[in-house]
């Protein structure tokens, strides 16, 4: 690992390392040392498998990412205004990006585990932490890089080479700024808090960034105004705290010779501010790994909650005492793994977010559309994510117990585990949803039809599992190798859940439609989860394997 490319791009760098007075040769131990302990964790599932190397995983999901990519596409190319297209632009980019820097990336700068082998050591802890920090910037210039290439050889096709030289330093300086700002908010949290209640409010203020990265993307769209297929912008005090419109703003001035105030007030603050949080992240650095011994230490002796509402639902939607107890053993991790709670929260964000964001584009076109309560559709596109992750666990390696447990019907571990994903995220988040919807058309007629959804989200659960997640037991697998799923599979399930609000569209132009509509999902639903369990046991027999 001595050799890995990005190494020898940091050769050339190490006088600057230096500069910072990092002992250069001892990150780069440390920081081979991670690389190749990245590469080294090859998942059990892959053991008999052609697959050898760690990485595969992460590279393979470095495909999604040039997907995710061709949509920056049409916003370089068609036209000039470049304030608004490439606030669009860089507003897609810092979404992705940021969303996968808290999901992916946080446990890195959160990383704990190291400091009884590099404390016990003569090693300033500035080195340290900047072999961290590398590790977390290698990693993100990979997603970043896939993420942009394609655009970027169509911009240089389409727009030249200036253009395009300043999009790949504008994204380096976004790259930047969110590694740095989510460990400045982290040193922020870990200054006031600690044990056990710090892990809980990182968690949420992951999954609160996630959110709130998605609601700024709609705000920088909602800043311009299209006026006789115009684009219009009109400036306003509180655009300054919109991320994406900094970077934009250098196209408009050496790209345009726009120097409106507002354009070069803009592109000071997109290299000042990346440049200043970096070097107070460098300045705070000490303080940071010193309150970072808060995560090994507990608040206090845990309280047993007796969860009694779990436990009436358990003994009224489990049929036996086997299936209630895997049950509750599911809604536990479910509720009490952070690394789950991680990964899936940010999606249950989207989720609850989405829907509105729809309706109020739908309401902003038609003030009068009747269907606009059918967006309560997408709140369940969080469903293949979750029912992907259900399959992992921070505790995996006590999957043994699958083996020993004295179980007829194996398929009473995949059914307990989607009840428990149903009754503590999915359900509490529709009916939520729902009552929001209700109050907001103020017209009860509409109840049937959120029946009828909140019915579809619960076959959708099955089909989901059915296409994702049927080859494994749950909780069965390290959360190292989560990014490790089938990207054409996880879409097409998305389209799924596209094609059933079609079906329910078209069934509400037929009068009365929604009430047989509802006798058949009641008959399907039924049918499903009878059927798509009966006599699975692949996971059994890949415990047996291993």
């Amino acid at each position: 690992m001595n050799n890995h490319f990005a190494l020898k791009i940091l050769d050339r760098l190490a006088s600057l390392f230096r500069l910072f007075k990092v002992d250069y040769a001892t990150m780069r131990a440390i920081l081979a040392s991670k690389l190749t302990m990245d590469q080294r964790r090859v998942p059990t599932i892959f053991q008999d498998t052609k697959q050898k190397d760690g990485n595969h995983a992460f590279y393979k999901s470095l495909l999604l990412y040039a997907f995710y990519g061709l949509i920056l596409i049409p916003f370089l190319i068609i036209g000039d205004n470049y304030l608004y297209q490439m606030s669009i632009v860089f507003g897609i980019t810092m979404f992705i990006l940021m969303t996968s820097m808290v999901a992916d990336f946080s446990s890195v700068l959160l990383d704990v585990r190291d400091k009884a082998i590099l404390h016990t050591k003569p090693i300033e802890q500035k080195t340290i932490s900047a072999a961290k920090m590398m590790h977390v910037i290698i990693y993100m210039t990979h997603l970043t890089v896939a993420f942009i290439l394609i655009p970027f050889i169509v911009a240089i096709a389409v727009k030249g080479i200036v253009f395009s030289l300043l999009f790949m330093l504008e994204i380096v300086f976004i790259t930047l700024f969110i590694i740095v700002l989510t460990a400045l908010i982290y040193i922020a949290i870990l200054r006031f808090f600690d044990g056990e209640r710090l892990k809980d409010i990182i968690n949420y203020v992951q999954i609160f960034l996630s959110v709130a990265i998605l609601v700024g993307y709609q705000i920088v769209v909602r800043s311009f105004e299209f006026v006789d297929l115009e684009i219009s912008f009109g400036w306003h005090w509180w655009h300054l705290f919109i991320p994406p419109m900094w970077f934009a703003a250098p196209f408009e001035l050496l790209l345009q010779g726009n120097q409106a105030s507002y354009i070069i007030l803009f592109s000071v603050i997109a290299v000042l501010v990346p440049t200043l949080s970096f070097i107070l992240y460098l300045k705070l650095i000490p303080s940071f790994e010193q309150n970072l011994q808060k995560m090994m230490q507990s608040s206090g002796p845990m309280k047993v909650r007796k969860h009694r509402l779990q436990q009436w639902i358990g003994k009224i939607i489990c049929r036996s005492a086997e299936e209630r107890a895997i049950f509750h053993f599911s809604s536990k991790l479910i509720s009490n793994e952070r690394e789950f709670k991680l990964k899936v929260y940010p999606s249950l964000g989207f989720s609850i977010v989405m829907p509105f964001i729809i309706l109020f584009n739908i309401i902003q076109t038609d003030l009068n559309a009747p269907y606009a309560f059918l967006t309560i559709y997408f709140a369940s596109l969080m469903t293949p994510n979750v029912v992907h992750m259900l399959k992992f666990s921070d505790k995996y390696r006590g999957s043994w117990i699958y083996k020993a447990l004295p179980l007829a019907d194996p398929s009473l571990l995949y059914k307990a585990t989607l009840k428990a994903f149903i009754t503590k995220l999915y359900l509490p988040i529709i009916l939520v949803l729902s009552v929001i919807f209700l109050i907001l058309f103020g017209d009860f007629s509409i109840l049937p039809d959120i029946i009828a959804m909140i019915l579809v989200g619960l076959m959708y659960v099955v089909i989901s599992y059915r296409m994702i997640n049927n080859e494994v037991y749950p909780f069965s697998q390290s959360f190292s190798f989560s990014q490790n799923t089938n990207t054409a599979i996880t879409f097409l399930t998305m389209f799924i859940i596209g094609a059933f609000a079609g079906i329910h569209f078209l069934i509400s132009k037929i009068p009365f439609g929604i009430y047989g509509y509802l006798l058949v999902l009641l008959i399907v639903n039924w049918l499903t989860w009878r059927t798509v369990f009966k006599n699975r046991s692949q996971g059994k027999e890949r415990i047996d394997e291993n």
